[in-house]
């Protein structure tokens, strides 16, 4: 009896060096900022199929856990440059090159969003969305392989943060049980998710309700309602841009003026343009019972 005790307090000190001396390994910002971030990363892989993993390893890798001048200043956790596409916010700063131009972001949301869209847009990045949710040292190399970062041991790096962390774990709630996929059929081909004036969108299909999009999106269907300048009994149809925030009081800058064609209403360009349904109408000075006919142009910022 005292050598089995003996034994369990071995181990039992053994295990307690081993938990200890990892936790010393551990960075704690590093820990802080998983901490922080790990549901954002997590909403942004239910919503665009990236692993949780690889967002968080990349966010940390590329603000340095959010210590950055460019993250601390700008709110860019993923060191995104500009690129001509770019309308938004920008800074100054130095990386491959002197005084290069980078996203600046109002809050560290929106960074975790556009990193998404970065990835989403990017024709070179599409092959990485035919891998499994699980396979974040498939998409660390392939990120790296598509040019992401210059650094040759960037893939090496991520995958070296997520091991070391666990944040492969995070991944595990992109896949569902066949319990699950029953009640919720539309987890096997779930909705793409779009951009439009900087806003997220799906299309509608045959027989979606608001209710069922509500639920696979986890948004209230009564928001989706209201976002959409709809009513609750509304029928959704086929084609159906549904937008899943609050469309913008004006179309993105190179929209400045349409000419109504043929089918058009001012909800539909609303819709086609993010736009809310009430500035459209403000923005031209019109009123509520006013309808577009072909040929008028109309002002969308």
């Amino acid at each position: 009896m005292k050598n089995k005790i003996s034994r369990l307090s071995l181990l039992v000190a053994l295990l307690f060096f081993a938990l200890n001396a990892e936790a010393q390994r551990r960075n704690t910002r590093y820990v802080e900022y998983i901490k922080k971030y790990e549901e954002l990363a997590v909403e942004q892989m239910r919503l665009h199929k990236i692993p949780a993993s690889i967002t968080l390893a990349q966010g940390l890798l590329e603000s340095g856990a959010g210590m950055s001048q460019l993250a601390r200043q700008s709110n860019n956790h993923f060191g995104i440059k500009c690129g001509g596409d770019w309308r938004g916010r920008s800074v100054r700063h130095d990386d491959d090159a002197r005084d290069e131009c980078f996203r600046a972001y109002k809050q560290v949301r929106d960074s975790y969003e556009d990193h998404s869209a970065f990835l989403l847009r990017g024709s070179r990045y599409a092959f990485l969305f035919r891998l499994d949710i699980t396979d974040y040292k498939g998409w660390a190399k392939g990120l790296k392989k598509a040019g992401y970062a210059t650094d040759p041991s960037y893939a090496n790096r991520l995958i070296t943060i997520i091991e070391d962390y666990e944040l492969y774990k995070y991944d595990r709630r992109g896949v569902y049980s066949e319990r699950k996929l029953e009640k919720n059929p539309w987890l096997m081909n779930p909705h793409q998710v779009y951009l439009a004036n900087d806003i997220a969108y799906i299309v509608a299909r045959d027989g979606d309700t608001f209710k069922a999009l509500g639920k696979e999106l986890d948004i209230s269907w009564k928001k989706l309602v209201k976002y959409n300048d709809l009513q609750r009994d509304y029928t959704l149809m086929r084609g159906d841009i549904i937008y899943l925030k609050k469309k913008r009081k004006k179309a993105a800058k190179p929209y400045l003026v349409y000419v109504v064609k043929d089918g058009d209403s001012m909800h539909s360009i609303s819709q086609k343009y993010g736009i809310r349904l009430k500035n459209l109408y403000k923005m031209n000075r019109k009123e509520a019972d006013y309808v577009p006919e072909i040929g008028d142009r109309l002002r969308l910022r």
